[in-house]
């Protein structure tokens, strides 16, 4: 017989205390699940606003503008190496000068060959405009969280409407529990005791979130 622990003493004097309360009644679920009018223009442009607010660089483009804008950014950095996710439309980077490096399943990119390139090009699976937060989630076009983690630069493409929520109760429904989550806002950042703010350390030094409407939006 196992001798009885200072934890179970503990314990056994919880449960005595507590064996007549009642049952905790279930809390009401009736909270907002946003906060603003929900119009998608204004969805948007909050968005943009708090990923601005967060250091990330917020590039606002039709369809047919996107790739010369990712082009142009990858270009303004210098990148000459480009990670490029599984299922990352090719139209993407149709204007991009970099050579491109896939990471594909059954022949993923090692962490010193990932090291070994500039950028990285992805799309994502939600962004939530209230927090200023992109969630990639490994699907089509994100490739794997490492993809995102190790390169200096992230270049990442958000289409709208179809990709925005105002809100994270909005956003966590269209999420599979089940997947790694990548939650992105800003550029890796840190401060230390004194508040002196370091970027890239955990992550790319670098945001830029391309948001692709098919109107100026």
């Amino acid at each position: 017989m196992t001798a009885e622990t200072s934890r179970d003493r503990v314990l056994a004097r919880i449960r005595a205390a507590i064996a007549d309360a009642p049952e905790v009644p279930e809390p009401p679920r009736d909270y907002l699940t946003v906060h603003e009018s929900g119009d998608p223009r204004a969805v948007a442009d909050l968005l943009a606003d708090n990923l601005a607010d967060y250091r990330a660089v917020v590039h606002r483009v039709t369809p047919a503008g996107l790739a010369a804008a990712v082009a142009g950014v990858l270009a303004a950095a210098g990148a000459r190496r480009v990670a490029v996710p599984d299922g990352l439309p090719a139209g993407w980077l149709a204007d991009c000068g970099a050579e491109q490096v896939a990471d594909r399943p059954g022949q993923p990119l090692t962490a010193r060959e990932l090291d070994g390139v500039d950028a990285v090009v992805t799309g994502c699976a939600v962004a939530i405009a209230e927090t200023g937060t992109i969630v990639l989630d490994a699907g089509p076009a994100q490739g794997r969280r490492l993809l995102s983690l190790v390169p200096d630069l992230h270049v990442c493409v958000v289409r709208l409407p179809e990709q925005l929520v105002a809100s994270v109760p909005l956003a966590l429904p269209r999420l599979d529990p089940a997947r790694p989550q990548t939650w992105i806002s800003g550029p890796s950042a840190t401060s230390d005791i004194e508040l002196d703010r370091v970027e890239g350390v955990h992550g790319p030094r670098t945001l830029h979130a391309v948001l692709v409407a098919d109107t100026d939006a």
